[in-house]
């Protein structure tokens, strides 16, 4: 299932999200602009689309994974395919502008998972 989010989500929805399709990681889109983010689902390009169909521009989308049961400094990787967008210097499935990057770990701190939050569950 798929969720745009807008407010910070309970703990125990996200780890239905994860368990949904990948067991120990969530998909997730990000509004830069708008600082929402579409999370769940098996595609970014299902996040990317819902988020469009709601107003989003394109090059204000980015896509990444969250892994909450890792390290705080290690649970967002900034891969996936619907980054590579060579018309807003993206050529690689990675973010690779520093500010895009901070803005997506702000935002998914603030609605997902902060660094500091207390995850509790146990790994599938």
């Amino acid at each position: 299932m798929l969720h745009i989010v807008t407010e910070k989500i309970a703990t125990l929805e996200l780890l239905k999200l994860c368990r949904e399709y990948f067991g120990t990681m969530v998909k997730f889109v990000v509004d830069c602009k708008l600082g929402i983010v579409a999370v769940g689902g098996e595609m970014h390009s299902d996040g990317e689309a819902l988020l469009l169909q709601q107003g989003s521009r394109q090059s204000d989308l980015w896509g990444g994974n969250l892994y909450p049961w890792n390290t705080p400094e290690s649970r967002i990787e900034f891969t996936s395919f619907i980054n590579i967008r060579p018309v807003d210097d993206n050529a690689s499935m990675e973010i690779l502008d520093g500010d895009i990057k901070k803005r997506t770990v702000e935002i998914v701190s603030r609605l997902l998972l902060a660094p500091d939050d207390q995850w509790e569950y146990s790994k599938p």
